[in-house]
Order: structure tokens, then C-alpha cells, then sequence
């Protein structure tokens, strides 16, 4: 399994502030983009796989809500967030 419960406590503690922190909205989207790296590769791969492509387009859906909330309520940390992650040039 590529996403195991230590890479996630990792995951929410890097961008959360705390492993237990998990419903912030940064470690959520830090989740997120974990999985769509995840899921980009594998898509990559088995390019005919219908199922996995509509999560990937459900997950980057999920992924541009949060970050639209985020960006309303404090440009700062969603500038800080985007660069850490590297989602946007």
C-alpha cells in the first residue's frame, strides 16, 4: 500500500502542525496532492483505466475547492501552501 498511517501522521504533521491535526484544510490538501501524485503515476501506466482516472479528476476537484476556501480566508497561508507544495509555477 503506498499510503501507509505513518506517512500520513508525517504528512499532517509537516503541514498541519500536529500528526493529530488532521482536518485543517493545509494537511488536507497536502493529502491530496500526495494521493494525485500517486494517482498521476499509476495513470500514466494504465492509461485505459476508467475508474482511477474519474478519482484523480474527483481528488483535483476536491483539492481546487479547499484551496478556493483557503485563498478567501487567508492569502498568506495559501501562498505559502502552494509554494510548499509546488503545485503552481
Amino acid at each position: 500500500m503506498y499510503l501507509t498511517s505513518e506517512k500520513k501522521a508525517e504528512i499532517f504533521a509537516q503541514f498541519g502542525g500536529d500528526a493529530k491535526n488532521t482536518g485543517s484544510v493545509e494537511s488536507q490538501v497536502a493529502l491530496f496532492t500526495f494521493r494525485i501524485k500517486h494517482l498521476t503515476e499509476h495513470m500514466k501506466n494504465n492509461h485505459k483505466d476508467v475508474g482511477t482516472a474519474r478519482a484523480l479528476s474527483a481528488l483535483v476537484g476536491k483539492r481546487r475547492s479547499m484551496l478556493d476556501y483557503l485563498k478567501e480566508q487567508d492569502i498568506e497561508r495559501y501562498r505559502a501552501l502552494i509554494k510548499a507544495l509546488g503545485i503552481r509555477k
